[in-house]
């Protein structure tokens, strides 16, 4: 449904994004990963259609972004990564400027209203002022915003920034119902976790260019390596070579082996002949986390 064809954008001498190049089926969610400055926000605003000074273009079915872009536009709902909402207005205010700004006439809009602030838990808040919303509800009326105008496509930037585990499992059902719906939604995230549990591809981005991009599960097996994970105060590299490979990995070790199961019974076999008590010994697979790591050399969370 979406082609990217080539985006690169710069800054003056700053590139902010090279050569993006990918594609994303309708009815999927496709999920945008890097660490903050990467580029994503910046690729998000050229797909929503807010910057228009690029190289390259999006093909949005039959349409082109260079010559159809006000036709492509009207498909799009965009959440930013930035609440854009009037707090001194109540619920349903919000809700009547923004369908008034999408051209909805008020005997479609009102019952609209009302589906929307359903869709995401607050129909019991419609008329309270913003202000006296908690973070979270702010997050989901600004989505309710985006979608009054029922678009095929729905923009998400960084939408769970900052919010209440409520509004979080909030918006992942929202999410699986918008693809069930045939929506197409393209998650922006540096939550690897959020993805993972979302997105039906994804494309990690680093400096302003795309490392990797494919079918999320796809890409999980091609990095995919046979391993064990164990921990404890008794654990060291040196009780686990003999075993195989050592890495370490947050407070324990990666021990990777071509044949997992019987390294795992030979190491319980071991613990249990030596007394030691790992605090975890399991099998491990690979996390978008580690695709970035070994794609980058850098951990996400600290890039």
């Amino acid at each position: 449904m979406i082609h990217v064809e080539n985006i690169s954008k710069h800054y003056g001498s700053t590139q902010a994004l090279e050569a993006i190049d990918f594609q994303i089926e309708k009815g999927t969610c496709f999920g945008l990963v890097g660490p903050n400055g990467a580029g994503k926000s910046t690729l998000m605003k050229i797909l929503s259609g807010i910057l228009l000074d690029f190289e390259g273009d999006i093909r949005v079915g039959e349409w082109k972004v260079s010559k159809d872009r006000s036709t492509i536009k009207q498909q799009l709902g965009y959440i930013p990564q930035d609440i854009c909402l009037e707090e001194t207005l109540t619920a349903y205010d919000n809700l009547f400027l923004f369908g008034n700004l999408y051209g909805l006439r008020r005997k479609e809009l009102n019952p609209r209203m009302d589906e929307v602030l359903e869709q995401v838990g607050l129909t019991d808040r419609a008329k309270d002022k913003v202000v006296t919303f908690s973070g979270g509800m702010k997050r989901r009326l600004n989505i309710a915003c985006a979608l009054l105008h029922k678009p095929e496509i729905i923009i998400m930037d960084e939408p769970t920034v900052g919010i209440d585990p409520q509004s979080r499992n909030s918006i992942f059902a929202l999410i699986h119902h918008l693809k069930k719906t045939g929506r197409t939604i393209i998650y922006s995230s540096h939550y690897m976790e959020e993805v993972e549990q979302l997105c039906d591809s994804i494309g990690l981005i680093d400096k302003g260019k795309l490392v990797e991009y494919g079918d999320m599960q796809s890409l999980l097996d091609k990095y995919r390596k046979p391993s064990l994970f164990i921990s404890g105060v008794q654990i060291t590299p040196e009780v686990l070579r003999s075993f195989g490979d050592v890495e370490e990995k947050g407070n324990g070790y990666l021990l990777n082996s071509s044949q997992p199961l019987l390294t795992l019974r030979d190491l319980v076999n071991y613990c249990h002949e030596q007394n030691l008590n790992p605090r975890r010994l399991e099998l491990y697979h690979p996390r978008l986390e580690d695709i970035f790591f070994h794609l980058t050399g850098t951990e996400l969370r600290n890039a």
